[in-house]
């Protein structure tokens, strides 16, 4: 495990910190063309949150996560760690009510790959919903940034659209 340390028999991971950049669109439908491939399960639950800041356990391919997100729109911190399983499987209780599951599929949108769709497919009681999410390197990136038609509705910083909404009240209303 990178970044990890050994105290007895636990493991520990140094946790990353990122700004995050990121705008996100609820297309209106994906083009028939559009090669997803088979994607990423993700399963994700929201152990607390409180105004602009929440605190997440994501299981993406066999892999565990705490991740803490603070602010809202464009700009966030985002704060992650890698957990052991029985960590992960020890918290998820306390997700109950705050849930919310996906297959996010990854689409190349510039021939050299740097600017990358992120499309997520959501199950359950979000069953049909899909979300698109693109993550820049800067605020200018995301500034000069034409979406192609099909990515729909820009939903960047509406309230109820973030995942930590989506998983404690359902969809909202659509924007």
């Amino acid at each position: 495990m990178p970044g990890a340390l050994r105290s007895g028999t636990a493991a520990y991971c140094v946790p990353t910190m990122a700004t995050e950049i990121e705008r996100r669109f609820l297309p209106h439908q994906l083009p028939a063309a559009l090669e997803l491939g088979a994607g990423t399960s993700i399963r994700q639950g929201y152990l607390a949150g409180e105004g602009s800041v929440s605190v997440r356990m994501r299981i993406a391919d066999g892999v565990p996560t705490l991740t803490i997100k603070a602010g809202d729109g464009l700009v966030r911190t985002e704060v992650e760690v890698v957990l052991a399983h029985d960590h992960a499987e020890a918290l998820w209780p306390h997700t109950e009510g705050r849930r919310l599951d996906k297959v996010r599929h990854r689409v190349p949108l510039d021939t050299a790959g740097a600017l990358v769709a992120e499309i997520d497919r959501y199950h359950g009681s979000l069953d049909g919903l899909v979300l698109i999410e693109v993550e820049f390197d800067d605020e200018q990136a995301a500034a000069a940034f034409a979406p192609p038609t099909w990515f729909g509705t820009e939903i960047t910083g509406l309230p109820g659209w973030s995942n930590a909404a989506l998983a404690r009240h359902g969809r909202p209303a659509h924007p």
